[in-house]
């Protein structure tokens, strides 16, 4: 229509995208070899070597084999620009195993970057010599790794404790004592993370050797609940086998209890809340031996070893050995109570996996009375973590085989929902049958009988069988349950002769199963049952069904007085029907007859003779040899029974042989009608630790280790080991017993790991400090900096900083064996003046937030629709993961356009109209996330009318765009959209000094700084000439905050604005940010430092504190970018 015009959309459009990827690297992944890299990389510019290994990093990421550039690579390792450095090291890291012997080369290299003053040098050049897998180097690489062991660097000691491991897998024998040496250093170190990769290297390098723990142990308890998340769960690990094998079992557990047979369910009280005691009665859950012996068993599989387990399964004798009464200690013992009391915070952890590791130290060493700690936690994470619902369930349910008083009163947290998946369905059912008691079993019965509706037959299957046990284990419901179990049957049989429903046959079954095993509880008690389920084998026609009916009556054919009345008639009919029955229904008229000739009355067995002729001859011509050996088997044991009585003198001639025959017959045949027990657990079945993966797999996985043999471990070897090893630190090392920390070098107590901070709101609008319970902070507060922070109590206490940049570079410089320089620093800190800041609150500041607008499609490739988008700061209702954002659909033609949809284009390949394109929601093939939640169709758009839609889309990268197809009045367009990760990050609202304390976690590698120029506060300086009318720093704040509010999805923090006396220098000027990524809710801090005048271009340096690297490389460009655009630029 508009060649011209359309000529200058395109170009606009490539200029567009063009300026949107400045400062980020994805160019390279859409042609990483469009250029020669071997010349770059023997270049002379860092910035030519950068490129290059990027474009190989970019390779490696598409999985090219770029191995071929090693050597080339190699001879870079020794550039002294630190970008260089880490891209070299990062592709060594990759192909030092392939090519060992070309990185014999860079080792020297190696080592020279192990004296350098930077920790991250530091730290990746021994993180590339513990990648080389060869035994020529191990010797240097372990010498690297005892000297970075007591770095003053909290990273550089962490990645010598990751780097234990490696050395361990060479399987280097001679080096095993010094290796442990290292390790038991790292366990004292006085950082929370290095303590959590000390851990892990202790459980593989020695996860055995107690001694290394030694007096370490307290500490290691009070450090806890500071390690990192995945480190707790192998710390609490190591501390449970070190009690164990130390101090043995807890006589007041209820492990001890188990182990000693006593029967928990004997009538005695137990207190599962504070305000509700109920009392479990015996009988309950069936037998109290068949409990003790279950839970014997289970507790006695957590110190059994797989040798010890094999042998006891193939010996004649499979009890398990006693444990003598030295092997358990009192819930008294300071370890213990240590433990438990350090343990008792992690389980409300936000972690799933550490809850079940302190739930599984309380459920083998707390006291019955403090067991029940437990419950309240697992439930919670049952409730709230949809991914570990199914983990949590399988360890609830050897808890509750084991003491099911524990999860009684909560048995409605156990009913299913609708989304539950069937393997958790099944794990609810069972447990809810398992703590059903004589006061709930009628609610979970009416529970269960909207189970039995569920469209899954094979549920409602599962949910018949729960309602048996229920009666097993409840005697006194049997016979409610039983009732409900034969009007289920009967609703069954109607609804099977009218309609035919896949599954059906599968709860009639089940029910049918459940009936038999409630018979068999008290069988004379339920003679009417076993004639109505008779007398229904003519409407009955599942084969398996019939068959278990026709056991029913042959097993209980002598009871009573109208079941032996009955019988003639039954088998005779089963006889005419006998050809065309199912093999296993066959089976069982053969057995059910032979047993009715056992108990029949010799008068009444010349009827039942021919009835059993007559069936044996029809088997014997069966075309099934499972039903011919049957007969077989049944003419030889009964023919001397079925002979003709007429010769009387050969029949006592075999007289002797036909008792034979008798005997051998009630042996196989005869019937049971004693009543019997619930079953029991198979002895032969094994438990593993709560926890663990063995627990959710029923067999030992690789790396699964049982608990240690209680008390195995003497006190008075601990304890010379203990006045040893420290002797030699003592006087060796006198950094051995903890390393200089630059970042922290505060000490842990049990009180200090407790303490928890307070609630603090905040919101957008309005920034403010810290609020107490009874005063307010003013709007304006004025802190000096020069003098540091302030105690709890309000008081001032000086300034450690200073002192730390001091004391680390001294360490630094002793641990380089270099002599120490002068102080320069300090002397320009002692020069430079004091300077305060005054914390404000900008109010309204969303009003003036403008959303930044982009174009998907303009009119000249549209047809004349154009369609611009903007991120909205609103999150999804349906997944955090997925970006929501407003589409403007504007009708710039003459005609009016119909039917306007945007889609996902990979579902709309092989469409050629619109008409399949009504799906809302589509899914990705192998997540759960969908990828796009499309838009509400317009189904007409008049020209010059504008709509507005909303769209959720899910990214798969913040730097890649998604390709999308929109179709207008039955043509395609192809658009692309791209996205922006300011909008993938979330509002964090925190106080500053939550601020603080999660930004002192994040230094290091996890913070980033960029600087750039901004000019956008000028423009609004000289709209009004009268300066005394307005404070230039106000404007200042108000213009870079609406700037970061305008591009970037993040909470403002606090604005700190500098106190002195000339009004035109803006230097101090800071604003914080905070924000949360969406994708794994982790925190994303930027801070904003001004340095300039202000009537001036300022300076603005921008820092980044993210742990996600990758994440917060990129958000900084974007920010960078963003911030030195002009302010005209935004639309």
């Amino acid at each position: 229509m508009f060649p011209q015009f359309g000529a200058t959309a395109e170009s606009l459009s490539k200029a567009s995208t063009l300026v949107f990827r400045i400062g980020t690297d994805a160019h390279l992944y859409d042609d990483p070899e469009d250029v020669n890299i071997a010349p770059l990389l023997d270049s002379k510019f860092d910035s030519e070597k950068c490129e290059a290994l990027k474009r190989l990093l970019a390779l490696i990421a598409q999985g090219f084999d770029v191995a071929n550039f090693f050597p080339q690579v190699v001879k870079n390792v020794a550039s002294q620009s630190l970008e260089v450095k880490k891209l070299v090291y990062l592709y060594l890291l990759h192909y030092a195993e392939k090519r060992p012997n070309e990185a014999l080369l860079s080792i020297n290299c190696f080592q020279k970057d192990l004296g350098d003053p930077n920790p991250l040098v530091r730290a990746w050049a021994l993180r590339a010599m513990a990648g080389i897998r060869l035994h020529a180097i191990a010797p240097l690489v372990l010498v690297a790794v005892r000297k970075c062991a007591r770095d003053p660097s909290i990273y550089v000691r962490k990645c010598a404790a990751n780097a234990l491991p490696k050395l361990h897998d060479l399987r280097l024998e001679e080096h095993t004592s010094a290796i442990e040496e290292i390790v038991g250093l790292l366990l004292n170190d006085n950082s929370p993370e290095v303590v959590g990769a000390a851990a892990s290297a202790f459980a593989t390098v020695c996860p055995d050797n107690f001694l290394l723990l030694g007096r370490k142990f307290r500490r290691l308890c009070e450090v806890l609940p500071d390690v990192e998340e995945w480190g707790q769960i192998i710390l609490i690990g190591i501390l449970l086998r070190y009690v164990i094998a130390r101090h043995g079992l807890v006589k007041e557990s209820i492990m001890f209890s188990l182990c000693q047979e006593k029967d928990w369910s004997s009538g005695k009280t137990v207190s599962e809340d504070d305000e509700q005691d109920f009392t479990v009665k015996e009988g309950a859950y069936g037998s109290g031996g068949t409990l003790s012996e279950l839970a014997n068993m289970i507790f006695h599989c957590y110190i059994e070893r797989p040798d010890e387990y094999l042998s006891r399964s193939s010996s004649p004798n499979k009890g398990f050995p006693k444990l003598e009464a030295s092997q358990f200690s009192s819930s008294s013992n300071d370890d213990v109570k240590i433990l438990l009391q350090c343990t008792s915070p992690l389980l409300w952890s936000n972690n799933s996996a550490v809850v079940l590791a302190a739930a599984g130290v309380h459920w083998i060493m707390a006291s019955q009375d403090n067991v029940k700690k437990i419950v309240k936690p697992l439930l919670f994470v049952l409730r709230s973590s949809y991914a570990s619902r199914f983990v949590v369930l399988c360890n609830i349910q050897v808890f509750a085989k084991a003491m099911p008083s524990l999860f009684v009163a909560h048995y409605e947290d156990f009913f299913i929902h609708s989304s539950d998946s069937y393997q958790i369905k099944a794990l609810k059912l069972e447990m809810l049958s398992a703590i059903a008691t004589e006061s709930s079993v009628p609610f979970i019965l009416k529970e269960f009988q909207d189970y039995i509706k569920d469209p899954d037959r094979r549920f409602a299957a599962d949910t018949v069988a729960a309602i048996g046990l229920c009666a097993q284990r409840i005697p006194k419901m049997a016979n409610a349950c039983l009732e409900w179990l034969l009007t289920l049957i009967k609703h069954e049989l109607v609804c099977s002769g009218t309609q035919s429903v896949v599954g059906e046959d599968g709860v009639l079954l089940q029910a049918i199963t459940s009936i038999k095993s409630i018979i068999k509880l008290d069988p004379p008690s339920y003679e009417k049952v076993i004639i109505l389920l008779v007398r229904s084998l003519d409407t009955i026609k599942v084969p398996a069904a019939r068959a278990m009916i026709i056991w029913m009556m042959g097993e209980y054919c002598s009871l009573g007085e109208i079941i032996p009345r009955l019988l003639s008639t039954v088998l005779k009919y089963l006889a005419w029907c006998f050809a065309s029955e199912a093999l296993e229904t066959k089976l069982q008229i053969l057995n059910a007859i032979a047993k009715v000739i056992l108990c029949t009355k010799k008068d009444d067995i010349g009827s039942l003779q021919r009835v059993l002729s007559y069936a044996v001859e029809l088997a014997e011509n069966d075309l099934n040899y499972d039903i011919r050996d049957r007969s077989h088997f049944v003419k030889k044991l009964f023919s001397r029974n079925l002979e003709s009585q007429q010769n009387e003198e050969e029949e006592n001639d075999k007289s002797q042989n036909r008792d034979l025959s008798y005997v051998l017959a009630q042996c196989i045949f005869g019937g049971q009608t004693k009543t019997v027990t619930v079953p029991s657990e198979p002895i032969n079945s094994r438990f593993y630790l709560p926890g663990s993966l063995s627990q959710i797999v029923f067999h030992a996985a690789p790396g699964y280790e049982p608990l240690p043999k209680p008390s195995s471990l003497p006190y008075n070897e601990l304890d010379q080991y203990d006045g040893a090893a420290s002797g030699e630190f003592n006087e060796d090392d006198p950094d051995a017993s903890g390393s200089l920390d630059e970042e922290s070098a505060s000490d842990y107590s049990s009180e200090h790991s407790y303490t928890g901070s307070s609630d603090v709101s905040h919101s957008d609008e309005t920034v403010s400090g810290h609020q107490d319970n009874h005063n307010t902070d003013p709007l304006i507060q004025i802190s000096d900096t020069a003098n540091g922070g302030k105690n709890q109590n309000g008081v001032s206490h000086p300034d450690t900083a200073d002192f730390g940049d001091l004391l680390s570079t001294r360490a630094l410089e002793s641990w380089l064996d270099e002599p120490p320089a002068l102080s320069t620093e300090s002397t320009m800190e002692q020069g430079r003046a004091r300077r305060s800041s005054a914390r404000i609150t900008i109010g309204n500041i969303r009003s003036r937030v403008k959303t930044k607008c982009y174009m998907l499609l303009d009119p000249a490739n549209g047809n004349g629709l154009k369609v611009n988008y903007s991120f909205s700061s609103e999150a999804s209702s349906i997944t955090p993961q997925l970006i929501c954002l407003d589409l403007f659909f504007e009708n710039c033609s003459l005609e009016s356009l119909s039917d306007i949809v945007l889609i996902d284009e990979d579902s709309s390949k092989g469409s050629d109209s619109a008409n399949q394109t009504s799906l809302s929601v589509e899914s990705t093939s192998n997540t759960d996330i969908p990828t796009l939640v499309s838009m509400e169709e317009i189904s007409s758009l008049e020209p010059g009318q504008t709509e507005k839609r909303t769209l959720q889309v899910h990214f798969h990268h913040h730097l890649l765009p998604r390709k999308l197809a929109l179709f207008c009045s039955g043509k395609k367009f192809p658009v692309k959209l791209r996205p922006d990760i300011g909008y993938f990050v979330k509002p964090l609202p925190i106080s500053v000094e939550d601020f603080r304390d999660k930004e002192s976690h994040l230094r290091g590698m996890f913070e980033y700084v960029r600087s750039c120029t901004f000019t956008d506060h000028i423009e609004e300086l000289n709209k009004d000439n009268n300066s005394l009318t307005k404070d230039n720093f106000l404007v200042i704040c108000e213009s870079i905050a609406v700037k970061m509010l305008s591009n970037a999805n993040v909470s403002l923090v606090s604005v700190d604005m500098p106190v002195t006396t000339n009004l035109d220098d803006a230097s101090g000027l800071c604003l914080r940010f905070s924000g949360e990524i969406l994708s794994n809710s982790m925190p994303c801090l930027l801070t904003v430092t001004v340095e300039g005048k202000c009537s001036d271009p300022l300076s603005i340096s921008v820092k980044v504190n993210c742990e996600e690297t990758v994440f917060g490389l990129n958000f900084l460009n974007r920010v960078v970018n963003f911030l030195a655009e002009q302010c005209h630029t935004q639309s």
